[in-house]
């Protein structure tokens, strides 16, 4: 199971020859995963505010497998995978019943105060597992 957002690509993402520009396309990305992560009730603001966590990013892989344009409209599917003091998001963008775009976030669970990687705690867990 998998969560997924609608984007209706507009005007002000295309570039001057009226495709998707790339960096709207990963601006979208992490719009999806702020998204997510408020659905499934940790809003990334509540992680530093109530949880004194971070999901920062560390790594992202993209790939582009097609054009879309002004007007199109895209779904955007997330698939989480929890590990021990990480996260990882796979997203698959479709347009028309194609793959648009594709690609990996990789997170991880750190306090506000310290250095290194944290066990995502067990209800965070929860949480990212049960979509």
């Amino acid at each position: 199971m998998s969560f997924t957002r609608t984007w209706t690509v507009r005007f002000s993402d295309t570039d001057p020859f009226g495709i998707a520009h790339y960096p709207r396309m990963i601006d979208v990305i992490h719009e999806t995963s702020d998204m997510f992560m408020e659905e499934i009730g940790w809003p990334y603001w509540e992680l530093h505010e109530e949880h004194e966590l971070g999901l920062p990013l560390v790594s992202m892989d993209f790939d582009f497998h097609g054009q879309i344009e002004g007007g199109d409209v895209v779904e955007i599917e997330l698939d989480a995978t929890v590990g021990e003091s990480s996260v990882q998001f796979d997203y698959r963008a479709i347009h028309d019943g194609e793959v648009v775009f594709s690609g990996t976030e990789h997170r991880v669970c750190v306090p506000i105060n310290g250095d290194g990687g944290v066990s995502v705690p067990d209800d965070l867990r929860d949480a990212l597992e049960s979509v």
